[in-house]
């Protein structure tokens, strides 16, 4: 059970703060059932009821700060998205938001990453729905990571690169084409 005042990550949602835990009665049984009260991050005012069990979407705490870094320096490792047909793209980007892994956050923005590459090359640019599950991706990743590591979610990017270097990202997707 999570307390007061702790970050968690729910479902699609991201990065969430446990603002309450409170009893509800059941509309079905009239029998009290324990709520989280949370509030996403990023969007100011907004609360979400959730059951404390039985809970149908992920419900997971979010990375210790040595978590961040050991994910922060396997990122290289992560593996593109395999992609095989353009209509299924979209449901890949879904399934692998919903399943609350960072690394799976991970290979949507490196996939895309490099798709955007691919596709200004040829003077084109990211689709819309390429465009949405990329800053969802980001948006999820780099609000979880920049509690651990103390620093505002807009200078995560910065911060990864910095650590990673970019230049041994592009090398290392480059040899794993």
């Amino acid at each position: 059970m999570f307390g007061k005042g702790d970050y968690i990550v729910y479902g699609t949602t991201g990065v969430c703060r446990v603002r309450d835990i409170t009893a509800m009665a059941s509309g079905e049984t009239g029998a009290e059932k324990m709520y989280y009260v949370l509030e996403p991050m990023g969007v100011a005012g907004s609360r979400i009821m959730t059951p404390v069990e039985g809970n149908k979407s992920v419900l997971r705490p979010i990375m210790s700060r040595e978590e961040a870094y050991q994910l922060i320096d396997s990122i290289l490792e992560v593996e593109l998205l395999r992609i095989v047909d353009d209509k299924q793209r979209e449901a890949m980007y879904k399934e692998a938001l919903k399943t609350c892994d960072c690394r799976e956050w991970v290979g949507i923005i490196k996939t895309l990453h490099f798709r955007k590459k691919d596709r200004l090359a040829r003077g084109k640019r990211l689709t819309e729905v390429d465009e949405r599950y990329l800053k969802k991706a980001k948006d999820n990743l780099y609000r979880e990571l920049s509690i651990p590591l103390e620093i505002p979610a807009e200078d995560v990017e910065r911060f990864i690169t910095e650590r990673i270097g970019m230049k041994d990202l592009e090398r290392e997707t480059a040899a794993a084409r």
